[in-house]
């Protein structure tokens, strides 16, 4: 396809980067941390931790990772909301030569069993409000070293004991668990005590070393892994900040960039767009441990100016809609980047209205480490559009056969770039079905591009459901539902969500007639993640089917409730 787009880029914004300036991830954490060492790097809970404190405290982790036994190429499972620990541990990880596997700390036992042995992770460094899930399957997964961490673990002796003491004794946020003794559980503190006394052997990583197993729903009902390699992520971070220029050169000389990170980092938006970003830019990152709390998160962003704001549609909506907004001094604002679900017209003409700042919208996936496109950042208006290709990225529109498509027809979007994934973890089937012989990655989303070289997304070719940056599965769903007693039949579809843009509907048809929707939703809220659970139950006689028996779930989506 013809580069059409380049003709709209930004002035100062190449077409291409260079990509090979680091030969890992960790080069890059090596120079940011040493560079920027006075700077603060992030604030939580009303503390800095300096670029400094993360250099120091991950060196010490990872001499204690290796200490422990672990060696190169072992995977290390993060379960944590944004606190200062998971940059810390984040590179510990990879500087001990290791394997980050994200995982969402909402997750179920059941969910959380299946990233486990399906990673191999042979660790996991877990906050302890939610050690009790881990608990319930350590005894079926290869996990043999717990590093328990505690919300207040890094704000020092006094502040972080009366934050630990407030979320265990007066919130009860910790529920009762206990590892079995087979299992060597350390507090997170200690490994940094620990470390501090042993040595750190760096690896000699290159390139094509894996640096983050980022985890995505699966067509055949479990989420599967994409393995990012060193130079997948490094790419993407260099790539984001050329694109990101022409909005940076807006902020005083001198001045330190300040972004909000709202955004889960176990999420690649977050890991990458929020984390890696902010140190290959030496700036710094408000953590937000509970964007969902919106009155503590205004509060916070009250605090402090700031100036970046990558988040998805749902969260700008309901910050532009609460009472405490006009709190917030938005002046300082000059990026606003949402991604992860389409944003609206109705949100951004809010935004724009509140802050001034309009929402530039990108488009990316767990398998393009994530950015694949954005708006330009120096608009000054909302296009409607998931934007043009960045730097160094092709995107393509290909029919059914794999051929592209005449201009103007639509088309499953496909992306080749430095930035797309070296596969699925230990699936080479299920890459092969989304990686052609020349390179591009097929999205399943259909798209147009117009005649500037803008693409807009007007559908998707797989059933993915879309929750709030979040993409569900049917298969999985409706394999969880089918376990329940006295479901006979079931499938789930998307539905449209004022808030989430998109919600999961179910369609059961029952086995046993006293089969009952509280049933179905207890079944659910035990065993799925809550963004996965069904936001409306339907019971029928039967689904409609193809003459083959294939289940029409188009059918379903337009029979809305």
């Amino acid at each position: 396809m013809q580069k059409i787009w380049l003709e709209q880029y930004p002035a100062g914004v190449p077409a291409e980067i260079k990509t090979d300036v680091y030969p890992s991830l960790v080069a890059l954490i090596d120079e940011s941390l040493h560079k920027y060492r006075d700077l603060p790097a992030y604030k939580f809970m009303g503390r800095a931790f300096s670029f400094g404190e993360i250099d120091d405290a991950s060196r010490a982790m990872a001499a204690w990772l290796q200490g422990a036994g672990l060696v190169r190429g072992d995977r290390v499972a993060l379960m944590m909301p944004n606190v200062p620990q998971y940059p810390v541990a984040v590179a510990a990880v990879l500087r001990a030569g290791l394997v980050v596997v994200n995982v969402n700390p909402l997750y179920t036992p059941r969910e959380l069993e299946h990233q486990l042995k399906d990673s191999g992770a042979k660790a996991i460094v877990v906050l302890e409000n939610f050690a009790g899930v881990l608990a319930q399957v350590i005894e079926q997964v290869p996990v043999k070293t717990v590093v328990l961490s505690a919300m207040g673990d890094m704000l020092g002796w006094f502040k972080g004991g009366l934050v630990n003491h407030v979320v265990r004794r007066v919130k009860k946020l910790v529920p009762p668990f206990q590892l079995p003794a087979a299992v060597t559980s350390v507090r997170f503190n200690d490994t940094l005590a620990l470390g501090h006394r042993m040595s750190l052997a760096p690896p000699k990583l290159g390139p094509d070393d894996i640096a983050v197993l980022q985890y995505t729903g699966g067509t055949t009902g479990v989420s599967k892994g994409a393995v990012l390699l060193h130079r997948n992520l490094v790419a993407n971070i260099l790539q984001a900040e050329a694109w990101y220029q022409p909005a940076l050169k807006k902020i005083p000389a001198g001045v330190q960039i300040v972004t909000v990170c709202a955004l889960p980092l176990y999420h690649i938006f977050g890991f990458n767009t929020n984390m890696m970003l902010g140190l290959r830019m030496g700036g710094c990152n408000i953590l937000i441990a509970n964007p969902r709390d919106i009155p503590a998160l205004l509060k916070d962003l009250a605090a402090q100016p700031f100036h970046s704001f990558p988040a998805v549609n749902t969260l700008f909506t309901a910050i532009a809609n609460h009472p405490d907004f006009d709190k917030v001094d938005w002046s300082a604002l000059k990026i606003s980047v949402g991604g992860g679900m389409a944003v609206t017209q109705g949100t951004a003409r809010l935004w724009l209205d509140k802050t001034g700042c309009p929402i530039c919208e990108g488009y990316g996936l767990s398998e393009t480490s994530p950015s694949a496109t954005c708006n330009p950042v120096d608009t000054t208006f909302f296009t409607g559009s998931i934007g043009l290709p960045i730097p160094s990225t092709e995107l393509t529109l290909l029919d059914d056969d794999g051929a592209e498509v005449q201009p103007g027809s639509a088309g499953e979007i496909a992306i080749r770039g430095p930035q797309v994934m070296a596969g699925y973890w230990q699936r080479p089937d299920e890459t092969a079905k989304v990686m052609t012989a020349d390179g591009f990655f097929r999205t399943g989303d259909i798209g147009l591009m117009d005649e500037r070289g803008y693409f807009r997304i007007i559908d998707r070719k797989k059933d993915m459901i879309l929750v709030s940056g979040f993409n569900v599965y049917p298969n999985e769903i409706e394999d969880v539902l089918s376990q329940l007693p006295g479901v006979l039949e079931c499938a789930a579809v998307g539905i449209p969500d004022e808030k989430a843009g998109e919600a999961v509907k179910v369609v059961i048809v029952k086995k046993n007639p006293a089969l009952t929707e509280a049933e179905v939703r207890a079944w659910c809220e035990a065993n799925l993640t809550g963004y996965k659970r069904p936001k409306v139950v339907e019971f029928r006689g039967d689904l409609p089917k193809t003459t083959v028996g294939k289940i029409l779930r188009r059918e379903l989506r337009e029979a809305r409730r």
